[in-house]
């Protein structure tokens, strides 16, 4: 090789090593907490980040190859393929469909800046994904009990490792809830990985996109339509089945929720009293779930299809 000259190989493409690094990085974090590691839950819920950093620092290509290289190695360090397909599940497969969806104008050869981060479709993919597992896991519980008995044995087995006990009323509301408590936190899980994946490359200038507005992100206008007709369907649904469609319901309504919380954001942006308020909000929709939840909804479709700029008194 003349001297000077770059060199071309495999191992000098930084997508490549971006990948590998990321995806073992992310399999560790997992293993962590498949292991029993003390703080392994912590690094559980981190193990997204080293993938968004790959596929935002260095394009989808490189995600692909974080993906891959931590699932070899997770189906290599742990006993069966659950551990892998629970991974894939969380965090695998939606961070390709985040990043597939809405990172554009990413050429393999981008500069960091180029590209753009749309940010709808990727927002409604939080409740696409989780809805569509739910389906797969009815139809693989279907002789087992189905989805009813799936969820009550996992929460009865998470209650019994921590030493509780609740009343048959209030595990049958758990029941009812549990899909879309789970499809919330690991949406809200994704987006903050996300978010300070694109933060620390950003201010480095490494990353391949400018920041987008966050707090401005908005639906396509189809969605609302896919959990108002699963509420219908739970309406007409027979006692004893409703609740696939109950749960389908709630899970589709997950990104309607955090788009109420990004349009709280959004309206307390110039409010001088912005951190403690939101601090208290907050707080109230942890003490008054539903209630707040049904506000947030409420909050979002008002901001995508009411007034965009409300009087500075409301």
């Amino acid at each position: 090789m003349a001297a000077g000259q770059p060199r071309i190989g495999l191992t000098d493409d930084p997508r490549l090593l971006a990948g590998a690094a990321g995806g073992l990085v992310s399999a560790l974090a997992a293993l962590a907490a498949f292991r029993g590691v003390p703080g392994g839950m912590g690094l559980f819920w981190l193990a997204p980040m080293p993938l968004f950093l790959a596929g935002l620092g260095f394009g989808k290509a490189s995600l692909a190859i974080a993906v891959a290289i931590a699932s070899l190695a997770l189906l290599l360090t742990t006993p069966g393929v659950v551990p892998l397909l629970f991974w894939l599940a969380l965090y695998g497969a939606p961070a390709l469909l985040l990043l597939g969806t809405g990172l554009q104008d990413a050429s393999p050869q981008a500069e960091p800046g180029t590209a753009r981060l749309s940010l709808g479709l990727p927002l409604a993919l939080l409740g696409i994904w989780p809805a569509l597992l739910l389906v797969l896991a009815s139809l693989l519980a279907s002789n087992e009990g189905g989805l009813e008995a799936l969820l009550r044995d996992a929460i009865t087995t998470g209650l019994a490792r921590m030493g509780a006990e609740v009343p048959e009323a209030v595990l049958r509301q758990i029941v009812r809830l549990q899909a879309a408590a789970l499809a919330l936190w690991v949406g809200l899980t994704l987006l903050a990985n996300a978010a300070g994946a694109q933060g620390f490359l950003h201010r480095r200038g490494l990353a391949l996109a400018a920041d987008p507005a966050w707090r401005a992100a908005r639906l396509p206008v189809w969605y609302p339509a896919l959990p108002a007709l699963a509420g219908v369907l739970w309406l007409v649904a027979d006692p004893a089945a409703e609740l696939l469609p109950l749960s389908l319901c709630l899970v589709l309504a997950v990104p309607l929720v955090l788009q109420g919380l990004a349009a709280m954001h959004s309206r307390l942006a110039g409010f001088s009293a912005r951190l403690p308020l939101l601090i208290l909000l907050y707080v109230l929709i942890l003490v008054f779930s539903l209630p707040g939840a049904l506000i947030l909804v409420a909050l979002g479709l008002l901001e995508q299809y009411g007034r965009r700029n409300p009087p500075a008194n409301m």
